[in-house]
């Protein structure tokens, strides 16, 4: 198929690798983003934590909090300058606290009732786009709840209260004391932000996803030469790393990397009084996705377009 400049783009964006490495790829895997990006890390041009793309969209992630109940929104705009706004940081804390009346589905916040306007938070939204006069739009949102525990939150970027550029849950069951659940629920919640795990445990990592970094670790292996049984326990050897490194509880803790963050709430188990079980977890990076158009990027396409 034909390799288009707008395919280069896309694939430079998410790997992170050059122009002419980006278009080689895409021709050894017949346009295959997916492909092109393996064939990249396998060759050792492109990292797997580039993959996501760039962050671009503006905007702010709104956080309430209920106890044993929060909820995180991402409400985007054009422009920066309109989420330093006072109208539109309300708003973003307005629909968050309507968020938390719901189920957390974008879906059922947008048709709920936004108490300031007396009409849907959609309509709302709409009404602000007409004032404010730049388009916004309800992107993402998540809720977490426990019968018994509480549910910690976190903003980094804080442009106010409860408002940020990335907003963190977790939730943890426990009859513990609740002052030692929130304060280790703070750390662990600060530690996501931090790291970014795929999953809390290794074992609830997404096989797909998985399955991918066995195949790209074969590739590396066998460009050393060793027999299979050798790449098959160097293979083994790097999982394991790998399940390590994405799994919350087996990542070393960023508030003490001599211990994991199982162990580190193992051991505010002793303080809360009885177990803790961590049971869900939600970090929204403001724009995290969505591409961003490049001022010099009509060169570089030239200069591929040549080549």
């Amino acid at each position: 198929m034909e390799i288009t400049a707008a395919m280069v783009k896309e694939l430079r964006e998410k790997s992170g690798a050059g122009m002419m490495d980006c278009k080689k790829a895409l021709n050894e895997t017949n346009g295959d983003m997916e492909a092109a990006i393996d064939w990249l890390r396998a060759k050792g041009i492109a990292k797997a934590d580039k993959k996501s793309g760039r962050t671009a969209a503006e905007g702010l992630i709104g956080i309430v909090s209920g106890g044993v109940k929060a909820v995180a929104v991402e409400i985007n705009s054009e422009t920066d300058f309109v989420a330093r706004n006072e109208a539109f940081q309300e708003l973003v804390r307005g629909v968050a606290n309507v968020a938390l009346t719901t189920d957390g589905s974008v879906e059922a916040i947008s048709k709920a009732t936004y108490p300031a306007t007396g009409k849907s938070v959609e309509d709302s939204i709409k009404d602000a786009i007409a004032t404010i006069g730049e388009n916004m739009t309800l992107r993402r949102s998540a809720l977490l709840k426990v019968e018994d525990g509480v549910v910690a939150t976190y903003i980094h970027n804080a442009a106010g209260d409860g408002i940020g550029k990335l907003g963190v849950l977790v939730a943890l069951k426990s009859i513990g004391d609740k002052e030692v659940l929130y304060s280790v629920g703070r750390q662990v919640a600060m530690h996501i932000a931090a790291t970014n795990p795929l999953a809390i445990r290794a074992e609830e990592v997404d096989p797909a996803v998985a399955e991918r970094e066995r195949n790209v670790f074969i590739e590396q292996s066998r460009a050393s030469g060793k027999p299979d049984n050798i790449i098959e326990k160097m293979v083994e050897g790097r999982m394991r790393k790998f399940f390590e490194e994405v799994a919350l509880l087996s990542q070393a803790f960023v508030m003490n990397p001599e211990i994991t963050v199982g162990q580190a709430i193992k051991d505010a188990e002793k303080l809360a009084g009885a177990p803790i079980e961590v049971t869900g977890m939600a970090r929204l990076l403001l724009g995290e996705g969505v591409e961003k158009e490049e001022s010099d990027f009509a060169a570089e396409v030239a200069a591929v377009a040549k080549g």
